[in-house]
């Protein structure tokens, strides 16, 4: 074969992979403008139907016009309709007042003073039922200087692969706050992973009573919930806890959309960590985060005195929790089979 026959086939397989590039973009960013517009555009089904249609088609028939003359016209008019939907999506703001439903009303806010730790907007709702409930919101205290220990509670509700994610901190005399980054739903609304992916809801930091945030997981929805006790040092546990009070803050006063892939309960926490400590690689687990558990047995978080399989099948607490029932003496009860890494 020839420099010039070389030349050519090469030059024709940079052009066919650059056209394949540009119709997977075209592809893609019709799909997300399509469904941002869907989800998005004010008015009835039928205004909304037609509007993301038409971005749809538009899209479609520049992927169709690259395999003809004329395709950069095309393009051109998509990235100009691409680039007027992405502006007007990024006129859309997370709000801060809404019709919320009654177990998200509050955004926690606390100050550090010293050692003590003041927080307005703590959750310790008495639940009867996921309907039934008598709401409380406290102001509470907590001496830093008292603080030893931080659980991972991870709470399955349909399988293995995917969970709830809490973090709860343990002071000298038993007392536990336990908190949880969530939807914040509007009161009638559901939650939906994909309209979550499209600014549906916001994020909502939520501090509380174990027997509140863990126990509706437990005795009220039957969850499967599982319980481990973090090897961190105090200090560690201290910086974790004062940035979870940042973020809490940063929150009440700029909201943030909440994503059901790129700010959930778990991205929201390992954001954090990240800041705190030096290793902590990405990793399939922290996606699939019903397996986190295991991830962070890995990495020595959690106690390695046993083997994995031995450490979870002591972490499962819905059973002891539901036998011992929700009373003051509930966070003591739900730890008396967890093997703890600092004893």
């Amino acid at each position: 074969m020839s420099a010039t026959e070389t030349g050519f086939t090469l030059l024709t397989f940079l052009r066919i992979l650059l056209i394949a590039l540009i119709m997977i973009g075209v592809a893609l960013f019709t799909l997300w403008g399509s469904l941002a517009l869907w989800f998005h555009v004010p008015g009835p089904e039928i205004v909304r139907g037609i509007v993301a249609g038409a971005f749809g088609l538009l899209g479609l028939a520049t992927l169709i016009a690259q395999i003809w003359p004329g395709r950069l016209k095309m393009l051109a008019g998509f990235a100009t309709a691409l680039i007027a939907v992405s502006l007007w999506w990024q006129s859309i703001t997370p709000p801060h007042e809404r019709d919320w439903a009654p177990d998200d009303a509050v955004q926690v806010t606390g100050t550090i003073d010293g050692n003590t730790l003041t927080l307005d907007g703590v959750r310790n709702f008495d639940w009867r039922t996921e309907d039934d409930f008598t709401p409380n919101w406290e102001r509470r205290s907590y001496d830093l200087s008292k603080l030893q220990s931080a659980d991972l509670v991870m709470s399955h509700w349909d399988g293995p692969s995917i969970a709830h994610m809490i973090v709860s901190f343990g002071f000298e005399g038993g007392e536990y706050l336990a908190w949880s980054a969530e939807v914040r739903h509007i009161k009638g609304s559901e939650f939906s992973p994909l309209r979550d992916a499209f600014k549906n809801h916001t994020l909502i930091l939520l501090a509380g009573d174990e027997r509140d945030l863990i126990g509706l997981r437990t005795n009220i929805r039957g969850e499967d919930v599982q319980l481990y006790r973090i090897n961190a040092s105090p200090a560690n546990a201290r910086a974790l806890l004062v940035d979870y009070v940042e973020h809490a803050n940063a929150l009440a006063a700029d909201p943030k959309w909440y994503n059901s892939l790129t700010t959930n309960c778990t991205t929201v926490v390992m954001s954090m960590i990240r800041q705190l400590f030096d290793a902590v690689p990405m990793d399939w687990r922290i996606l699939v985060n019903g397996y986190l558990p295991e991830y962070a047995y890995d990495l020595g978080v959690l106690d390695r005195r046993l083997s994995f399989d031995q450490l979870q099948d002591r972490a499962h607490i819905s059973d002891t929790a539901r036998e011992a029932g929700v009373t003051p003496t509930y966070s003591t009860d739900i730890r008396q089979h967890v093997p703890d890494p600092l004893k």
